[in-house]
């Protein structure tokens, strides 16, 4: 065993070599590299997908180095989508590509199962991986540049590489470092924990080198185990670490909602959700008056209906103000904050445009058999938690 975890670093140092990226300075990288224009709009483009980008120097000389990075973005398939997992990554994977990068999207069917989501039947975690990619594709996903790989089958096929990558990264690294990262399946360290949810943060950090990623796109929920990887590469000294890229977290539509929870229907958005249904949870949804801080119906807009139509109209009677459209969400957050905006038409703006983001994802679930089918079985299936 010892020399076998030996052989382990050079095999992984080795990999992605041909891209150099040296934590240098953003102005000396720039001069340095001679950034030309394009690759100065790829990397506006890319960093504009996260709240947090580790590190951005690092990103800057990748982009200049390699045309077509390879980006690592994955989910768990844990019952119906809400507009989170599924606008949110559209917009994103859409930008990715429109850089030159290639998505690897990882559908974690396995790690659904050591999860224990949907009590750990596989055959009812492979339908709502299948519904997933089915609605990115209604939804106008690009998937020119995009793999969907499942896990199961990936791992199945290379276990020889797998296996032995997620036994070094579990030998190098104590237990207390392992539970920090159980928030990327949505527990906390006090939970009693199964021996597969303690397995989970190891194995989903080797996915990062299984797949040659050069950039990690998920959320910040899943930052701990990001780092994890990086300070992998610093115990096998290697110096290509994965470049990471969180986005932000939409909020529940419920005041003191951190996180849009799948199991309260009134908390979130759901990416099939007839316009009666996002009538009523919009209207119901926390607004306070002239608070923009902790508010939802302003997250939704900044970071969903903004990004998709680069602009947002609110309908007004001329006694109110008349319609109006803005184009970036400064001034909508002034106008709100000041009550020049009021809750009722904010609402009403958020609503229109939501539902038509959503329209053509309904029109497909309900013309498409195999689609109609999918979620058929998936709005029976008990979400588990």
């Amino acid at each position: 065993m010892a020399e076998q975890s030996s052989e382990i670093p050079s095999t992984l140092s080795s990999d992605l070599e041909a891209v150099s990226i040296t934590s240098t300075p953003a102005s000396s990288s720039a001069a340095g590299l001679q950034m030309s224009e394009e690759v100065e709009k790829r990397y506006q483009i890319v960093r504009s997908i996260g709240e947090e980008c580790i590190q951005e120097e690092e990103l800057m000389n990748l982009l200049a180095k390699k045309a077509a990075p390879i980006c690592y973005d994955g989910f768990e398939p844990s019952g119906r989508m809400h507009i989170a997992q599924g606008i949110m990554k559209v917009i994103n994977v859409n930008k990715m590509t429109s850089a030159g990068c290639r998505v690897k999207i990882w559908i974690a069917d396995w790690f659904a199962q050591l999860n224990n989501k949907m009590g750990g039947d596989l055959k009812k975690i492979r339908v709502l991986g299948e519904y997933f990619q089915e609605i990115w594709k209604a939804a106008g996903m690009n998937e020119d540049k995009v793999e969907f790989l499942w896990s199961s089958e990936e791992i199945n096929a290379r276990a020889d590489k797998y296996w032995p990558l997620v036994m070094d990264i579990a030998r190098r690294n104590k237990l207390p470092r392992i539970t920090r990262c159980v928030g990327i399946m949505g527990r906390t360290e006090t939970e009693e924990l199964t021996a597969a949810q303690i397995l989970y943060p190891c194995m989903q950090c080797a996915d990062i080198f299984f797949l040659e990623a050069d950039i990690c796109q998920l959320g910040m929920d899943q930052r701990k185990v990001n780092m994890l990887a990086r300070e992998y590469c610093d115990d096998i000294k290697r110096k290509n670490k994965p470049i990471i890229l969180s986005h932000h977290m939409l909020p529940g539509l419920i005041e003191g909602q951190e996180k849009m929870s799948k199991s309260d229907p009134l908390s979130a958005i759901f990416m099939e959700d007839e316009e009666a249904e996002v009538n009523v949870k919009i209207k119901k949804a926390y607004c306070p008056p002239k608070i923009v801080k902790g508010n939802p119906c302003l997250e939704y807009i900044k970071y969903i209906i903004l990004p998709w139509f680069d602009e947002f109209t609110v309908e007004r009677k001329e006694e109110y103000g008349g319609n109006k459209t803005y184009n970036n969400f400064e001034d909508i957050a002034a106008e709100y904050e000041s009550g020049a905006l009021h809750p009722g038409d904010l609402k009403k703006g958020l609503t229109m445009a939501l539902n038509k983001i959503l329209q053509p994802v309904r029109d497909h679930f309900k013309n498409d058999a195999r689609a109609k089918n999918l979620l058929k079985q998936v709005k029976a299936y008990k979400v588990t938690r």
